[in-house]
């Protein structure tokens, strides 16, 4: 007979060991996202290979979306994925704009506004980390607009094409931007809403 205490760390244990793997299936695909990032600018700013970005494009959105569905189906879920699928499309929202930008797609106002949301969040990063928190939950909002944004985006490369098609593509592109960007911009007040609240009730961690 087993000596009691033995059961119940055992099951556990591999648990752990799961949530520290490095090497997924979800970690590799935001792994690739990532090293797409300066193909993508590359054929964009460079090489003016428009559709061979757009898949990019396309591919990165859909990875995105799979990456999330195979962690959980799976039960891949990481700490490295907890923080490298984020990180990726903080990335991504920050270069599609002003790639997009710089060939005239968009225009600057909207790219400032993008990276001043992003910087002012990661502005509130040292007081969170202070009271012992690494970030704040993703909300279905915020996970709406990066979803909004990156269906846009590739569509509106696509619309930039010549062809009736084309403009009809660009007008569902920037349906999806304007929508993304305005849950953006919501989920950004509902970040600060919840900063807020963590900054007021929660007390700081002693480091001695």
């Amino acid at each position: 007979m087993e000596p009691q205490g033995r059961r119940h760390p055992a099951p556990n244990q591999p648990r752990f060991k799961e949530r520290d793997r490095v090497l997924t299936v979800p970690n590799a695909l935001s792994a690739l996202r990532l090293l797409l990032v300066p193909v993508f600018l590359w054929l964009l700013l460079v090489e003016h290979a428009d559709a061979w970005a757009t898949g990019i494009l396309m591919f990165s959105g859909a990875s995105d979306w799979l990456d999330g569905k195979i962690a959980r189906l799976m039960g891949q879920s990481s700490r490295l994925g907890e923080l490298l699928d984020p990180a990726v499309d903080r990335i991504y929202m920050v270069a599609i704009p002003i790639a997009f930008a710089l060939r005239h797609f968009v225009p600057w106002w909207f790219v400032i506004v993008l990276v001043a949301r992003d910087a002012l969040l990661a502005a509130t990063l040292p007081a969170l980390r202070s009271r012992g928190l690494n970030a704040l939950p993703v909300t279905y909002i915020g996970k709406g607009a990066t979803f909004g944004l990156m269906s846009g985006f590739p569509l509106i490369l696509l619309g930039q094409f010549d062809g009736l098609w084309s403009r009809v593509v660009l007008a569902i592109g920037w349906g999806f931007t304007i929508w993304g960007f305005a849950m953006y911009l919501w989920s950004f007040v509902l970040y600060i809403a919840q900063f807020v609240m963590v900054v007021r009730r929660m007390p700081k961690v002693s480091h001695d």
